[in-house]
């Protein structure tokens, strides 16, 4: 293992390159992660397809504003530092050169990752959280390739106001958001140390529960070559508590509900048939109620907003697809390892994935005593595919 590691020549030129960099500043560069074809070989080494191909990646960030000592007491002080943060989370988005970047826990948007990201070809549309907090979900898209048709944006706080709608059975339904509080917990999975308690009021009232501040964002594109095809992209940040399963149930549903109108919507002012992505950080673990929700659109019990029929909304995750499964972890830090991360997409004869981006395990030395690091400057690890649409 030594011997490989100072074998310069028998190392890439970027791990070179990374070595040298180390050794100059005493910092460790960012880890550049590669996409690995579904076929089991380079993407780029086949023959050129006919069809629209697009790189999306979705990445919690970290908000810099949780990101204190005494919440990551086992990171290094220095990769902490915004200044440092900054550059890394920069370098390794810029190193994913992807058509689409759904980013979460985003709070420098403005001062930051917006000009930057703008000076590497990308347009962006963004939400931030509603009340005092200062994160919120962001889409980075190459201007070059995708032209931005429509978008619309989703505060999970609208689902309070279908609980107060005395003209319909969401108030009945709402008890389920309650009542399950106690029967329906699940075990301590998918929590953060950078989170916070819950908002001040009484948990047993479905308005102070269901107003957890929590967005999403959505949009169509049209893509500009080599045929015209329009794409819906979303991204969001579900809830966080783990004790709260219910609530992330209900985010869960409004969300699908929203995006299945958007998808008419875009589908009768556009008069096509658009593939949707859907990206985010679900705080839920693979095989929970809510992951079930989403590959199903069907839930047995629990609240439905806005009292809507559910709407049969069929996606499927990148990794399972590919992969067969989850990654073993999206989220590692010594207090929870787990996967919270997902990309989803609809399945159809027009759109594939070919390509995912490579997550290391639990057993590699740069995620060894959790994250971030010098290697990843987040508690996330992104995620990615290459994704390749045909003419229909």
């Amino acid at each position: 293992m030594l011997a490989a590691f100072f074998s310069l020549p028998q190392l890439p030129l970027r791990a070179i390159t990374r070595n040298i960099v180390r050794n100059m500043t005493g910092v460790q560069a960012p880890k550049h992660p590669k996409f690995i074809s579904v076929e089991g070989a380079d993407i780029y080494s086949r023959s050129k397809s006919d069809g629209i191909r697009f790189r999306f990646v979705s990445y919690n960030i970290l908000a810099q504003v949780y990101v204190k000592s005494s919440f990551f007491p086992h990171s290094p002080s220095s990769c902490l530092r915004w200044k440092a943060r900054s550059q890394a989370i920069l370098a390794v988005l810029k190193n994913l050169e992807a058509d689409f970047l759904c980013l979460q826990e985003v709070d420098e948007y403005d001062s930051f990752y917006k000009g930057n990201l703008e000076r590497c070809g990308y347009s962006s549309l963004y939400i931030q959280r509603s009340g005092q907090k200062r994160d919120g979900c962001g889409i980075f898209f190459k201007h070059e390739n995708a032209e931005l048709i429509i978008e619309d944006r989703i505060e999970y706080n609208d689902l309070v106001n279908s609980i107060q709608d005395d003209d319909c059975s969401c108030e009945e339904k709402s008890e389920n958001v309650v009542t399950s509080a106690s029967h329906d917990v699940e075990s301590n999975k998918g929590s953060s140390p950078k989170t916070t308690l819950p908002d001040s009021g009484d948990p047993n009232d479905p308005r102070v529960r269901l107003k957890r501040d929590c967005v999403g964002i959505m949009a169509a594109f049209r893509f500009k070559k080599p045929f015209h095809h329009v794409v819906i992209v979303a991204n969001t940040h579900l809830y966080w508590d783990p004790e709260w399963a219910d609530v992330k149930l209900a985010q869960a549903k409004y969300l699908l509900s929203r995006l299945a109108r958007f998808k008419t919507l875009v589908s009768e002012k556009f008069e096509c048939t658009p593939s949707i992505l859907l990206a985010g950080d679900f705080n839920s673990t693979p095989g929970d109620k809510v992951y079930q929700y989403l590959i199903s659109g069907k839930s047995s019990s629990g609240f439905s907003p806005e009292c809507l029929e559910e709407l049969p909304l069929p996606l499927s995750s990148v990794y399972a697809t590919t992969l067969g499964r989850e990654p073993s972890f999206t989220n590692f830090t010594p207090g929870f390892t787990g996967t919270l991360d997902y990309i989803f997409f609809s399945p159809s004869d027009s759109i594939r994935p070919i390509s995912f981006l490579e997550l290391p395990e639990s057993e590699c030395p740069e995620v060894i005593g959790g994250l971030p690091n010098f290697s990843y400057p987040s508690d996330h690890l992104p995620i990615g595919a290459d994704f390749e649409i045909t003419m229909e």
